[in-house]
């Protein structure tokens, strides 16, 4: 099959290697505003180049990949749906919820598949942990905790325009555990502070942030979130049930150091970076899109998926403003 990739910045620059290893993918034709980006990609990885989305589109694809900025995200959906070509986008659907339950209303009667990415989805220990929850494995599930810590803040251009922690960061989280229990949110109580990066400070957001979730089966989830964690990428999942307890992401590269006396785990480099977390995740989810493309699967991670999560973000974010618990049916009717 033929794909385009709208956006070769770093997320789509990792597609692109990704999808020309692909046995599914014939070739590849690439866009994106700054000529330089798309010349690189398409000199590395033998794709084509086209000089506009729509020539993109144009050109004969039988899938894109949209890994542009998230501003450019409703556009190039609505584009991907009206030529009849199955969309995979990177997270999220748009800069705000409000827009992108637009976007929803405007696709939601069409037949063209759309792939929301969420990595974690096709990581093989949340896959496994899904597998035990939902086959009964660990009897009543009582406690959740999901843990997301990056090794350093980001940049300040992107914290001013990625709406918060909760949104862009926290959302992983919210995803995964709606993913692997099958339950809803009901309520959240969040908190926060902010222990260093004055650029997050000053752009009213929180660099260190805690949440509990209440489950409509009354299991309670506990997500952890920080921007500093000087000793790598630490993504990590614990399902505490009344049978059994299990977790994902306890490696040898797990960032974490025990000071027990003579325990050696983990033994391994630490994780430092989300693609070196999720490389085969990332690679799994694409070929996930191709079968997408294919016709033997449906999507994996709708639109509806994608604004269930934000949705969690929104009453995340509003309670840590609030100070107060928020319910998720309060921000859907704001």
């Amino acid at each position: 099959m033929r794909i385009g990739i709208l956006g070769l910045g770093r997320i789509g620059a990792f597609h692109a290697e990704t999808l020309s290893g692909l046995d599914a993918v014939d070739s590849l034709i690439v866009a994106d505003p700054f000529a330089d980006a798309a010349k690189a990609a398409a000199e590395r990885f033998g794709a084509e180049v086209a000089d506009s989305p729509e020539a993109l589109l144009a050109a004969g694809v039988d899938g894109i990949v949209v890994a542009a900025a998230t501003d450019a995200h409703p556009a190039l959906i609505r584009a991907g749906v009206e030529a009849g070509v199955p969309v995979f986008c990177e997270k999220p659907v748009a800069r705000t919820i409000g827009e992108g339950v637009e976007v929803l209303r405007a696709v939601r009667d069409t037949d063209v598949p759309i792939q929301i990415g969420y990595n974690r989805r096709f990581d093989a220990g949340f896959v496994a942990a899904r597998a035990a929850v939902r086959g009964g494995e660990l009897g009543t599930l009582h406690t959740v905790r999901s843990t997301t810590l990056d090794p350093a803040p980001p940049p300040a251009a992107y914290v001013a325009t990625s709406g918060g922690i909760f949104r862009d960061c926290s959302v992983h989280d919210f995803d995964i555990i709606r993913w692997v229990t099958g339950r809803e949110v009901t309520e959240v109580y969040a908190a926060g502070g902010n222990r260093g990066a004055d650029h997050i400070r000053e752009a009213g957001d929180a660099d260190t942030t805690g949440a509990v979730l209440t489950l409509d089966d009354g299991t309670l989830a506990v997500v952890s979130n920080s921007r500093h964690n000087g000793r790598g990428y630490d993504v990590r999942m614990e399902i505490h049930g009344f049978r059994d307890s299990i977790a994902v992401g306890l490696d040898d590269k797990l960032p974490l150091r025990s000071v027990e006396p003579g325990v050696t785990f983990p033994a391994g480099t630490p994780h430092d970076f989300f693609m070196d977390r999720f490389t085969a995740a990332y690679r799994a989810e694409l070929i996930a899109f191709t079968e997408v493309v294919a016709g033997t699967r449906p999507s994996p991670c709708t639109i509806e998926d994608a604004l269930e999560a934000g949705w969690i973000a929104e009453a995340c974010t509003l309670s840590l403003h609030e100070h107060r618990p928020v319910t998720i049916a309060e921000v859907r009717g704001a």
